[in-house]
């Protein structure tokens, strides 16, 4: 029998299938095992690469193949796609993870500690708690506008909306402004949980060597700098700073041929949540240079005299990504640019 050196493993919840190839790529065996079953079948396999895509129950089963001697590999779902061969089923699946993890230009994930998810898990909640109170602030807007009361959009305009539904003048029926009460009474609670999130962030942004680094840029806050060190690989997977805002999708997606470039609009293939919080940062930076001017002749203020607001806040979260990348392979924090005379 020939020895395996690679087995995929399509991931589910109660049965994994299998699939176990030799170094030429040649079918060993296929099994279907329960969750049990593949606990004990993995640890009698002598040690080798076991390949998985990079899913919710990835990063632990990858520690757990890893306690058992194992080389775990996770891939992206969508570098697995190409090679599933017509028809879409667990055994497919299972052969083509083992073909894409054979690959040598294949790209994989680099699998999370208990840490990471648990900071992630925290990120996510307060994420989903956000868009909770977001809902419920729209429904009460919602509500009031049908009986004539108007309120501009945003949380901080809350107060306005909490004074109409307990002025007792208001024209507002009472199971209406019962039914209002309520969503007040929800929104408090979910900005109390909020509240406490955010002192446990900004803790554990305190605690980390890396995240007090990372806050040391402008536009990076408590908040950024946990996401950049829970969500981003190690810098030392990325050659240069490019790649780092590239896989964050802060470059222009190429419709390049024939020797001719052609650049669009930032591709957004990467990790969402960095991007979006380092554009965040990057517009605050932007409105606070406009406000209190950049220095001349830097490259903030050259960029603003010539280019949109928005556009010049997505180049400067590029900037700050290559940045990042070098404060951290450095291990450095952050220096002011010299500015360049005009």
């Amino acid at each position: 029998m020939e020895k395996v050196t690679i087995i995929g493993v399509d991931l589910a919840k109660n049965v994994f299938q299998l699939h176990g190839a030799a170094a030429d790529g040649s079918v060993v065996f296929r099994k279907k095992l329960s969750r049990l079953q593949f606990c004990k079948f993995m640890a009698s396999q002598p040690a080798c690469v076991v390949a998985m895509e990079a899913c919710g129950s990835s990063h632990y089963w990858a520690r757990q193949m890893a306690r058992l001697g194992h080389e775990p590999r996770l891939i992206a779902p969508a570098y697995v796609k190409p090679f599933v061969k017509r028809q879409k089923n667990d055994v497919a699946d299972a052969e083509a993870i083992v073909e894409a993890a054979q690959r040598p230009t294949m790209r994989f994930v680099e699998p999370k500690t208990k840490e990471q998810q648990s900071r992630a898990i925290v990120f996510r909640t307060r994420e989903q708690f956000v868009n909770q109170r977001t809902e419920l602030v729209n429904a009460l807007r919602a509500h009031l506008y049908e009986f004539g009361y108007v309120a501009p959009q945003g949380i901080g305009h809350l107060p306005r909306l909490a004074e109409i539904v307990e002025d007792e003048s208001a024209d507002l029926p009472d199971l209406v402004r019962d039914i209002c009460s309520a969503l007040l009474d929800q929104i408090d609670q979910l900005s109390s949980r909020l509240a406490a999130l955010k002192k446990t962030m900004d803790t554990l942004s305190k605690q980390a060597a890396t995240s007090r680094r990372l806050q040391t840029m402008p536009g990076v806050g408590p908040i950024a700098a946990l996401a950049i060190e829970t969500f981003a690989p190690p810098m030392e997977a990325f050659k240069c700073g490019r790649d780092f805002a590239a896989w964050l999708g802060l470059v222009p997606r190429q419709k390049s041929s024939g020797g001719k470039q052609r650049l669009g609009k930032i591709s957004k293939m990467g990790q969402r949540d960095i991007r979006r919080l380092l554009i965040i940062g990057a517009m605050a930076v932007v409105r606070w240079a406009s406000r209190r001017r950049a220095p001349d002749g830097s490259w903030l203020a050259r960029l603003m005299l010539k280019k949109p607001r928005m556009l010049v806040a997505i180049a400067l979260a590029n900037k700050m990504a290559r940045g990042i990348w070098a404060m951290l392979t450095k291990q450095e924090d952050y220096r002011n640019p010299a500015t360049l005379p005009a």
